[in-house]
């Protein structure tokens, strides 16, 4: 299995507890990490909505890892979509200030992850020329 592919892999099972934590028991998990109240059926929603998008990329990050035809597609997802956590998160510390350490770990995390996924876009163009 080439770096690549085991990157998307790592990234997919990182990604799944973290949607789970938002999306399957919203009101308990998000009390209990956050300290935030959720309540009422238009939060569960829009965290199930989360949960959903996160657990879909997670998907196809899998298939790109075994899947050739579908390795740099999943890798430019996975780039775009942690780099775009990371930029709104970035966003949000300079404009609101320090968040709860566990959602400033997820943008550390979001960051590295984007663009470790750079390097691996450029690693699996130079495996697909082989």
């Amino acid at each position: 299995m080439t770096l690549p592919a085991k990157f998307l892999i790592l990234a997919m099972l990182g990604l799944i507890p973290i949607a789970l934590s938002y999306g399957l028991f919203p009101p308990i998990t998000m009390h209990f990490l956050f300290g935030i109240e959720a309540e009422g059926i238009n939060f569960v929603q829009i965290f199930r909505a989360i949960m959903g998008l996160y657990l879909a990329l997670a998907l196809f990050w899998l298939l790109g890892a075994y899947k050739q035809k579908y390795r740099l597609p999943a890798l430019y997802s996975l780039v775009v979509f942690m780099l775009g956590l990371g930029s709104g998160r970035l966003l949000s510390l300079v404009i609101d200030g320090m968040p709860h350490w566990l959602l400033f770990v997820y943008l550390l995390l979001e960051i590295g992850l984007g663009l470790t996924g750079i390097f691996m876009i450029k690693k699996s163009a130079k495996e697909e020329l082989k």
